[in-house]
C-alpha cells in the first residue's frame, strides 16, 4: 500500500509540476497519472482499493473547505444580474446535456447526473488564469468569478440529488429518498449547530490551543471526517455532511485558520482524489475514440459558451463580454470529478447511473477540456473587442442595429463600480498598536479595514470596534488570501515579534506588489531587516520613544528656564526698588 502510494505521489510531484510548467492545471497532470499507471494502462497500480479510501477523505475535505469559503452575504454582493445568469446557465445547460442524453438512449437520471457535470465549469483553473492575466476585476472577470462561486454552491444540492437518484428505483423511490435525506440533513445541522456554535468555539479559545497549532490542526480533521461519518450513518452523500460543516463554520473568526491549517492534508489527499478518477479513464478507449471524443468536447464548449452569451444578451448584458465570460467557462470542472464519483458507484442491485463507455467519454472530454482552458481565457478578451469592433461597424450601418461603439469593452463599464473591497486597508494585528491604528481610520473608512490576528479574544475586542477579523496566522499563503491581500491598497503590521513581521511582509509583497506595507520595528536593530523583506515605512519604536522622551525632556528643561527667568526678573525689580 505504501509503495502505491509513493509511487502514484512522485508521478503526481512531477506531472503536475510539468502541467504547470506547460500553463496548465495540476489537476489534468494528477488526472494523467491515474490514466497511465492504473490497471487500463501501465498498470502499475493493480488495484485501486486503497487510493478509492484515502481519495474519500480528500473529496470530504475539499468540501469541507468549500463550505468553509461559502458565504450567503458574497452571493448577495455578487448582484442580481449575476445570480440570474449564474442560475440559469446551470439550468440550461443541464437540460440542454439532459436533452441530448435521452436522445442518445440514456435514461433519465443517468441524463441528469450527466447534465449536472457539464453544467460544473473549472474554478481553481479559470481563477488562477484570470489572476495570472491580471483579468480577475474586469467586468466580464467578476461575472465569472459570480457565476464560478454560484456553481460551488450548486455542489451540494446536485449531490444530493444524484445519489438519491443513485439509490434506483422509479421516481417515487427516489423522492422518498431525497426527502428522507433533506429530513436526516435537517437533524444533523441542528446537532451541528449545537456542536459547532458552542463547543468548538470554547475549545478553539482555550490558552493552550492558542500556542499550540498542533491541537487546531486535529480538530480541524476531526470535524471534516466526523461530519462525513455521521451523514454516511445516516444514509447521506459523506461529502454534504462535510460541506455543511464547513458552511456553519464559515460564519466564525476561525474559518480562515482552519481553512490553512487542513489545506496541507487536503493537498495530498485530493491530489489522491483526482487521481483514483484518472485511474476510471481508459487512455487506450480514448485514443481508439478519438473522433467521438472530439465532437464531445466540441459540443460541450462551444454549447456551454452559446448558453452563457445568450444569457448575457437576453440580461442585457454587452456582447462582447458575454462571449468572453462564455469562453472562460466553457470547460468542465474539476467539481464534475465528485458528481461522477457518485453517479459511478454501484448501487444495491449493482448498477450504476454512468458507467462503460458512456463514463469514459464524460472523463476524456473533461480532461481534453480542462486541457483547452487555458486557450479559451486567452481567447476571451480578443474576442469581446473584435464582437465591439463588429457591432461598432453595425450600428454605423444605415438599417442595420447593434450596440453602441464600445458596448463590448472589457475593460470597464459604467454600471459597474469598483466596491470597497478594492482599498481595503489590512490589520495585521490586534493589539494596543493595531487598535490605535483602527481608531484613527474608523471614522471615514471602518467598511475597508480588515483585521487578521492569531489570538481568538482578539474577535471580541475587533466586534467592539465593529471591524471584521479572521483568526488567523497572516504568515500563510491562503489567509492572506482569504484576507484579500489582493485588493489591499495598505497593510500596516503591528505584530512585535521580527521574525513573523518578516515573513508577513515577504508574503505581501510576493502576493501584492502594488500594496504600501507599514510595519512596526519592536527594537532598532530589525529596522532595517524589516525595509530589505519589503516594508516601506517603518516606525522604529526606539526612535519614537527617545523623540519622545527626548521632548519631554526639551519640555522640562524649557519650563525650567521660564521659571528661572521669571525668578530672576523679580529679583531684578526687587533691587531696584531697593
Amino acid at each position: 500500500m505504501l509503495i502505491e502510494l509513493l509511487v502514484l505521489l512522485t508521478a503526481a510531484l512531477i506531472a503536475g509540476t510539468v502541467a504547470e510548467q506547460l500553463r496548465q492545471s495540476a489537476i489534468v497532470g494528477y488526472l494523467l497519472v491515474g490514466a497511465v499507471l492504473g490497471k487500463n494502462a501501465l498498470g502499475w497500480v493493480s488495484s485501486n482499493a486503497t487510493v478509492d479510501i484515502v481519495s474519500e477523505l480528500g473529496v470530504a475535505l475539499l468540501l469541507f473547505t468549500i463550505g468553509l469559503e461559502f458565504s450567503i452575504r458574497d452571493l448577495r454582493r455578487l448582484g442580481m444580474l449575476t445570480l440570474i445568469s449564474g442560475t440559469f446557465q446551470i439550468a440550461l445547460t443541464i437540460a440542454a446535456v439532459m436533452g441530448v442524453a435521452m436522445l442518445a438512449g440514456l435514461g433519465g437520471p443517468a441524463a441528469f447526473a450527466l447534465g449536472s457535470m457539464v453544467a460544473l465549469s473549472s474554478t481553481a483553473s479559470v481563477l488562477r488564469l484570470l489572476h495570472d492575466r491580471a483579468e480577475a476585476e474586469t467586468p466580464y472577470g467578476r461575472k465569472v468569478t459570480g457565476i464560478l462561486l454560484l456553481q460551488d454552491a450548486a455542489v451540494l444540492p446536485l449531490t444530493l440529488i444524484i445519489a438519491a437518484m443513485a439509490g434506483g428505483g422509479g421516481w417515487v423511490k427516489m423522492g422518498m429518498a431525497l426527502g428522507r435525506a433533506m429530513l436526516f440533513g435537517t437533524l444533523m445541522i441542528g446537532a451541528f449547530i449545537i456542536v459547532f456554535n458552542y463547543a468548538v468555539p470554547r475549545m478553539l479559545n482555550l490558552r493552550r490551543w492558542v500556542a499550540n497549532r498542533e491541537l487546531p490542526v486535529l480538530l480541524a480533521f476531526v470535524m471534516a471526517a466526523g461530519a462525513a461519518t455521521a451523514a454516511h450513518a445516516v444514509s447521506i452523500s459523506p461529502a454534504m455532511g462535510a460541506f455543511l460543516a464547513g458552511v456553519l463554520l464559515a460564519s466564525s473568526p476561525f474559518a480562515v485558520q482552519i481553512r490553512a491549517d487542513v489545506g496541507p492534508i487536503r493537498t495530498v489527499l485530493v491530489t489522491l482524489f483526482f487521481i483514483s478518477v484518472g485511474m476510471v479513464s481508459d487512455p487506450g478507449w480514448a485514443m481508439q475514440n478519438a473522433l467521438q471524443v472530439a465532437v464531445a468536447v466540441i459540443v460541450v464548449v462551444l454549447g456551454k459558451t452559446v448558453i452563457v452569451w445568450m444569457i448575457g444578451v437576453a440580461l442585457r448584458i454587452p456582447s462582447g463580454m458575454a462571449l468572453a465570460a462564455g469562453l472562460c467557462l466553457g470547460q468542465v470542472g474539476e467539481f464534475s470529478f465528485v458528481l461522477a464519483k457518485i453517479a459511478g458507484e454501484p448501487t444495491a442491485s449493482g448498477a450504476r447511473l454512468i458507467e462503460g463507455d458512456m463514463m469514459k467519454l464524460a472523463i476524456a472530454a473533461t480532461v481534453v477540456s480542462l486541457l483547452l482552458t487555458p486557450y479559451l481565457v486567452m481567447a476571451a478578451p480578443a474576442s469581446a473587442r473584435w464582437v465591439g469592433w463588429l457591432t461598432s461597424w453595425r450600428s454605423a450601418r444605415p438599417g442595420l442595429g447593434g450596440e453602441s461603439p464600445g458596448a463590448a469593452s472589457v475593460s470597464g463599464d459604467a454600471n459597474e463600480t469598483p466596491g470597497e473591497d478594492h482599498a481595503r486597508v489590512l490589520i495585521v494585528g490586534f493589539g494596543p498598536a493595531g487598535q490605535r491604528v483602527a481608531e484613527a481610520l474608523l471614522a471615514e473608512h471602518s467598511r475597508r479595514i480588515l483585521v487578521l490576528d492569531l489570538n481568538p479574544r482578539a474577535a471580541a475586542v475587533a466586534h467592539g470596534y465593529g471591524l471584521k477579523l479572521h483568526v488567523g496566522n497572516a504568515g500563510q499563503n491562503e489567509v492572506l488570501e482569504a484576507a484579500g491581500i489582493r485588493q489591499a491598497c495598505a497593510v500596516v503590521v503591528t505584530v512585535p515579534d521580527p521574525a513573523a513581521a518578516r515573513q508577513v511582509i515577504l508574503l505581501c509583497r510576493q502576493m501584492n506588489p502594488a500594496a504600501k506595507i507599514l510595519v512596526r520595528a519592536r527594537y532598532h536593530a530589525y529596522r532595517w531587516e524589516l525595509v530589505s523583506a519589503g516594508a516601506e515605512i517603518v516606525i522604529d519604536e526606539e526612535e519614537q520613544v527617545g523623540r519622545r522622551l527626548s521632548a519631554e525632556v526639551r519640555r522640562i528643561l524649557s519650563a525650567r528656564a521660564r521659571e528661572a527667568r521669571a525668578l530672576a526678573s523679580q529679583n531684578s525689580g526687587a533691587t531696584a526698588l531697593t
